[in-house]
């Protein structure tokens, strides 16, 4: 697993297929992991589950993470990783259809870095992925990982 990954936690099949075309046509060639629920988000950060034998000393550049997931929604997940000294600090961004004015005013209080509104149009969708892609993963300075 390189350095400089994203954690992709998308639950849509659709929207996962859209993100990562997205990212492949602006050439952000990083690694993506696909966590499909929060469950298995929080595994993967954690290195629980089928994730028990992961380097937990690689951690994701940035999380994209839906809000509307089954099992564990986004928002708990987001709470979860604030909460645990080892992932407080990385990068996660709100990638949702969700316009509702709560889930923009909770993703901030539980600590989101950022909240983007997936734009329907695929053309739009795309300029937003090259954004993101540009500012979390060449222009931010991730956070140090945090051992132990």
């Amino acid at each position: 697993m390189r350095k400089n990954m994203i954690l992709l936690v998308e639950d849509n099949p659709d929207d996962e297929a859209l993100t990562l075309r997205a990212l492949q046509k602006n050439n952000i060639l990083n690694e993506v992991v696909v966590a499909r629920d929060g469950v298995e988000a929080l595994d993967f950060l954690f290195g629980t589950g089928p994730h028990a034998d992961r380097d937990l000393t690689i951690m994701p550049e940035v999380t994209l993470l839906d809000i509307n997931l089954p099992k564990i929604n986004g928002l708990e997940v987001l709470a979860k990783i604030r909460a645990n000294e080892r992932t407080r600090l990385l990068p996660v961004v709100i990638l949702t259809t969700s316009n509702e004015e709560q889930d923009k005013i909770k993703s901030y209080t539980l600590g989101a870095n950022s909240f983007i509104r997936k734009p329907v149009d695929f053309l739009q969708f795309s300029e937003a992925i090259r954004q993101l892609g540009v500012y979390w993963l060449v222009l931010n300075q991730a956070p140090p990982v945090v051992r132990g």
